[in-house]
């Protein structure tokens, strides 16, 4: 099969060699994470899936990987000063995680709102946290002053191509592992994993469909496909606390050209389908990282006749720390 010369590192910042040295870059520090199989959810889905399980991951998610290919790509220089990041959870964990390996500071902002899982990640890996209040502007002015005080170099959530190409080495296992598969589903917040993902794929195989997977109370990725421009939601409201960010600059051309369609899914679906996760695969999954199985289970994919040719399917699981108290709190509210 021919690469995809369409997708140039001129066009989208990153591509295929990117994220191949990101791969070599990383190899020493991550987990090649395990694709798991069910026939119980084959039979469900009506389809062949493969589960690429980055709750496995260092860290407890996917963004172990970008987080290290930025870590690991910092002159001397930069990384003496430390880098900084604000982030509701996993990014900020895998960033102290990433720094501690490489031992300089990083300094994490994040949200008082945040999970306490999420928290005692940060702390666990000796992140330096810095609360601010649960805003964009209020994350970003934090964020700014201790860029100020220290030096330290952003590491943005995912508007940063060596995050993107860090998450893309995800699509370069997952096709090693599972040849087969002929359409990835990926979740969608603010892209960093969707847009390493389908510039992965769709560089080793271009007809290979990448569908985003978006919960109906953060739907701005959906709408922004609908438009053809970035829509940023004044609120969001989902149990799936991973997926509540909006596109970036780096991101958007990436979903707007190369992700295929977005869908969308109720909250009671993800948490139906994180339980499947317990219950079937026996994989502790977060309701962020358990919304692709949703979306293969939901009527607008089952029933949609563009995907009648899905029939393997590969499934990011994109990470497993949560707090068991809300999700139980959801299962008994079913």
């Amino acid at each position: 099969m021919e690469p995809n010369s369409e997708i140039t590192k001129e066009k989208y910042g990153v591509d295929i060699s990117s994220i191949r040295g990101a791969q070599v870059r990383i190899d020493p520090y991550i987990h090649k994470t395990p694709v798991f199989t069910s026939g119980s959810l084959n039979d469900m889905s009506r389809r062949k899936l493969f589960f690429k399980c980055e709750c496995f991951q260092k860290g407890g998610a996917f963004k172990f990987r970008g987080a290290c290919n930025a870590i690991f790509s910092l002159n001397k220089d930069q990384a003496d000063k430390g880098v900084v990041t604000h982030s509701s959870g996993n990014h900020a964990a895998a960033l102290a995680l990433a720094a501690d390996l490489r031992d300089i500071p990083a300094y994490v902002v994040i949200p008082n709102n945040a999970p306490n899982c999420k928290i005692q990640n940060v702390i666990r890996y000796s992140g330096q946290i810095t609360y601010s209040q649960p805003t964009l502007q209020s994350r970003e002015t934090t964020t700014t002053k201790i860029m100020q005080e220290t030096g330290a170099v952003l590491i943005h959530p995912y508007n940063d191509v060596r995050i993107i190409s860090g998450q893309g080495t995800i699509a370069l296992e997952l096709l090693e592992q599972a040849p087969e598969i002929d359409t990835i589903i990926v979740p969608i917040s603010g892209g960093g994993l969707i847009s390493g993902v389908a510039l992965a794929a769709k560089s080793i195989n271009p007809s290979i469909r990448i569908l985003a997977a978006e919960p109906r109370g953060a739907n701005d990725a959906a709408l922004s496909k609908a438009a053809g421009e970035i829509v940023k939601l004044p609120e969001t409201n989902t149990i799936a606390d991973g997926l509540r960010a909006s596109l970036g600059s780096l991101t958007w051309p990436v979903v707007r050209d190369l992700v295929d369609a977005v869908i969308t899914v109720e909250d009671q679906e993800i948490v139906e389908a994180t339980k499947l996760c317990y219950e079937v695969l026996k994989v502790v999954v977060e309701p962020s990282g358990a919304i692709g199985l949703a979306a293969v289970l939901s009527d607008s994919f089952q029933n949609n006749p563009a995907w009648k040719d899905s029939n393997h399917v590969g499934i990011v699981l994109s990470g497993g720390n949560l707090d068991l108290g809300v999700l139980w709190d959801s299962i008994c509210g079913l």
